[in-house]
């Protein structure tokens, strides 16, 4: 159900649902396969080992990684098809001596391009290439044989809060970066920007492609966009009463002894705790 609304919101653009961390801890292959059956075409992932792990289940759709990988993990990625994201020199170099190598380590001749993308930081400020750094990388890119630049993109840091000027910003510095390029005859194909929250509050960040994380699992990526889908908590939790007992007034419960019971209180137990995500407030 999220995933048809937020693609019907998406209106034309690709839908990427991101099933990092085993899916948000809904399981990220049986999330996958019915994103895929909802309207998504696009997987992300964060690590390497979890596109791996939808690949031996069987899942074939493109599948992104949102960061540079290691470079120890790139030969994974490439044997795997994964989408690699790429903002380092360094890493565009090792991307295409695994291409150039094949699998077995081996040159290959005329092997398949390998698609990658280059990520943009126009404002976030924590993984990406400086807009004036991004000509001379996706130019490596560009230049290296068994690389194929396929998208450009850039992630929104409060797309969450729809009044606040620095979405507009970053988009406008991420447009002045796709100029930039299209003055070197460079058009990348995939143009991304909008999260969740951007994909709801910011229609001009749609672009080609959205990528939804949050927002899939039915938990709205901010208070000031929840009113503007429908969303349905993906999972519910259940637990049972281990133990009922008396408190007397006076007495206090659990950990900090928060609460102090005003008269005696029948207390029921529940085992589900901070471990599982509840606070301890």
């Amino acid at each position: 159900h999220n995933v048809r609304e937020l693609a019907r919101i998406a209106e034309g653009a690709e839908l990427c649902v991101v099933v990092k961390a085993d899916g948000y801890g809904h399981g990220a292959v049986e999330v996958s396969r019915s994103a895929l059956g909802a309207g998504a075409t696009r997987l992300a992932v964060a690590q390497v080992a979890e596109g791996v792990q939808l690949r031996e289940a069987g899942i074939e759709a493109p599948i992104l990684l949102l960061s540079e990988p290691p470079a120890e993990d790139l030969r994974a990625a490439w044997a795997n098809d994964l989408t690699p994201t790429l903002y380092h020199l360094e890493a565009v170099a090792t991307a295409q001596q695994v291409v150039g190598a094949g699998p077995s380590g081996d040159l290959t001749a005329g092997p398949e391009p390998w698609p990658v993308l280059v990520k943009v930081d126009t404002g976030m400020h924590r993984v990406g290439a400086k807009p004036d750094e991004v000509e001379r990388v996706v130019g490596e890119v560009e230049e290296a044989p068994g690389l194929e630049l396929e998208g450009l993109f850039t992630p929104l840091a409060v797309a969450d809060e729809p009044s606040r000027p620095e979405t507009a910003a970053q988009l406008v510095a991420s447009r002045r970066v796709v100029s930039r390029l299209a003055g070197h005859g460079i058009q990348p194909r995939i143009l991304h920007a909008a999260n969740s929250a951007a994909l709801l509050a910011h229609p001009n960040s749609r672009l080609d492609m959205v990528r939804a994380g949050i927002a899939a699992y039915g938990i709205p990526p901010g208070p000031q966009v929840a009113d503007m889908v429908d969303l349905r908590p993906a999972m519910s939790v259940h637990s049972v009463v281990t133990h009922v007992h008396v408190a007397t007034a006076g007495s206090g419960v659990s950990y900090g002894l928060t609460h102090t019971f005003d008269v005696d209180t029948i207390v029921a137990v529940v085992p589900v705790g901070y471990a599982d995500g509840i606070r301890r407030d």
